[in-house]
């Protein structure tokens, strides 16, 4: 039974922000939401990859985020402009600037989620890593 291969989805590891080569540990070590901020892991608590590839990786998380806020931006707009019909440009920047100040967690997290598992080139998932450490 030593030979069976384990593999573990990707989708649960990237809604989780799961290490993308293993799979099992944490890219970040607190929660998406607290007074303390984000702190991402320097390396994976399970298998040790080095998250930054090399030094500013993490700069190109920034155009991710960047698409993200866009794309919430859009879509909060439109869905304004159905929902109330208004043509009052505060009622837009009022509830597009307070989003986008609540959701700004969440796109500094998954930019870099998206990042990792996406975007580096040579960056694979290695089932054989994704084992139990005994």
């Amino acid at each position: 039974m030593e030979n069976t291969q384990y593999k573990l989805a990707a989708w649960p590891a990237i809604v989780h922000a799961k290490c993308p080569r293993c799979r099992r540990g944490d890219l970040f070590a607190n929660s998406m939401y607290g007074f303390k901020g984000q702190v991402m892991n320097k390396t994976c608590p399970h298998c040790g990859l080095v998250y930054e590839r090399e030094p500013g990786y993490f700069y190109v998380a920034m155009f991710v985020s960047y698409a993200l806020n866009v794309a919430e931006m859009v879509t909060l707009a439109v869905a304004i402009s159905v929902l109330t019909g208004s043509s009052n440009p505060w009622l837009y920047c009022g509830i597009i600037l307070s989003v986008a100040v609540v959701l700004s967690p969440f796109n500094f997290r998954y930019s870099r989620v998206v990042l990792l598992h996406w975007l580096t080139p040579g960056l694979h998932y290695h089932p054989e890593m994704s084992k139990d450490n005994l």
